[in-house]
């Protein structure tokens, strides 16, 4: 059976940046609370010109550029998102229009947080089963528009961003494969600890549920994820967890045990960009040369629906 591997990454956020000051001059908190709560300096944010497709658009050229490749070259496209309002034209089927791909199969995936790494899996499984040779994933969501910019324990996780990977068919994997095998899952009767809902639709959660969640229940689903892939935690060369919160992200980090591993610490610099952040994470990584090429990585994504996806990949 042919594996996977992912070939090429690329990232785009918005030009505009908000900082914690300038939070504190729209809501009643500071530059000290955010930091202290959840490691937040600044985010990215769009405007109402800068649809979630255009984010992504930007990501995927940008991954196919370092990959050598043309639009044409691909033959299936995911977008993980929880932020496109309209029902169709799907982001995926948007994101193809914009690059003038010829006829690839397209599909938006919608796990909320754990939406890139669940997208990653179903192009692996794709391509593993001869249904594409080429796949564009793409995580993208603009957080912006859906938060309450009046609520503080809310509007100051939040930024917009696209990440993007380039996945190709990997017949020589072998025992190392590219993409590894993939754990999720999820609790459902503790889905409404996360939830997008309403009309105009707006962002909300259980925070301290979800913290106790993540911190307790995560890393040893994550050690399963390292085991599934045959590679111990100490010869991890990079975590990139979920970037929800960096009181979450240090604790699961150091309770997986990847004691070598570099930590994806891009929601300091970005907020909690949901579907995005994954992707986003491991791109600036790999662009500034914190991890060679192969080295092992795990990605692990978790949030809304208190759902979970991981998979230890070949970083490009």
């Amino acid at each position: 059976m042919t594996g996977s591997r992912v070939v090429a990454l690329g990232h785009y956020q918005p030009a505009k940046v908000l900082t914690n000051d300038d939070l504190a001059a729209m809501v009643d908190t500071s530059d000290e609370w955010i930091t202290s709560r959840v490691g937040i300096r600044t985010r990215h944010v769009g405007g109402p010109d800068e649809p979630v497709d255009e984010l992504a658009a930007h990501a995927a050229a940008k991954a196919l550029a370092s990959a050598g490749l043309q639009p044409a070259d691909i033959d299936m496209v995911l977008v993980a998102t929880s932020t496109a309002i309209d029902r169709s034209p799907s982001m995926s089927a948007r994101v193809a229009a914009r690059l003038g791909m010829g006829s690839p199969a397209v599909m938006d995936i919608n796990v909320v947080c754990s939406g890139f790494t669940h997208a990653l899996a179903t192009a692996d499984h794709a391509i593993r089963a001869g249904a594409a040779t080429r796949a564009l994933v793409i995580g993208a969501d603009k957080m912006g528009d859906i938060v309450d910019w009046t609520d503080r324990s809310t509007c100051v996780l939040m930024g917009d961003g696209a990440g993007a990977a380039v996945v190709t068919a990997d017949p020589g994997g072998g025992d190392t494969p590219g993409i590894g095998p993939v754990l999720w899952g999820s609790v459902p009767e503790m889905g409404n600890a996360v939830r997008i809902e309403g009309t105009p639709p707006r962002f909300a959660q259980e925070g301290q549920s979800v913290y106790r969640w993540a911190t307790t229940q995560l890393p040893p689903i994550a050690r399963r994820v390292c085991e599934r892939a045959g590679v111990a935690p100490e010869d991890l060369a990079a975590v990139v967890l979920h970037q929800a919160n960096l009181r979450i992200i240090e604790p699961v980090a150091r309770k997986i045990g990847a004691v070598n591993a570099v930590i994806a610490r891009d929601v300091v610099d970005s907020g909690n960009t949901s579907a995005a952040s994954i992707p986003m994470a491991l791109s600036k990584l790999v662009e500034r040369g914190e991890v060679e090429s192969g080295a092992p990585a795990l990605l692990f994504g978790f949030g809304g629906n208190l759902s979970y996806a991981g998979q230890v990949i070949r970083c490009p």
